[in-house]
């Protein structure tokens, strides 16, 4: 396995060390919103090496939907291009890691059935929508086995 490569971004290496570092016990959080995060671990489609990134826990059965929102940023996250390269990811919720195979999910009903989904969980991503010119990409991320 590649070597982890932390994020540039302080609050985003911080919030990975505490939550992994406690086994999935602390830091399960974004931030000072009190809401869930977990933890996809995916490998960098320039560097090779593991990255780790906390985003809102939003599920659809057994499965987790992953909002690339970057805040509504004029650009996707990096982390978008790394999945797009390699679909194979690592999800940590809380104490439980399972390894899960992301796909995108593109205009369709699913897709918007999923947003729903997010939107509720988090209201914040239909502002994010709502800024950018951008469609905010969705994937879901199901289990591998």
């Amino acid at each position: 396995m590649s070597e982890y490569l932390p994020s540039p971004r302080d609050w985003v290496k911080d919030q990975v060390e505490l939550y992994e570092g406690s086994g999935g016990t602390d830091g399960l959080t974004l931030r000072d919103t009190g809401l869930p995060v977990i933890i996809v671990t995916n490998k960098g489609l320039k560097t090779g090496a593991v990255r780790k990134t906390p985003l809102m826990k939003v599920v659809d059965g057994n499965s987790y939907i992953l909002v690339a929102s970057q805040g509504g940023a004029p650009k996707h996250p990096l982390w978008y291009h790394n999945l797009i390269a390699e679909p194979n990811v690592k999800i940590q919720d809380e104490t439980q890691v399972q390894s899960m195979r992301v796909r995108e999910i593109r205009q369709s009903a699913e897709r918007v059935r999923l947003w729903d989904i997010a939107v509720a969980a988090f209201p914040p991503y239909q502002e994010y929508q709502d800024k950018t010119d951008r469609l905010i990409p969705v994937f879901l991320a199901e289990p591998t086995s």
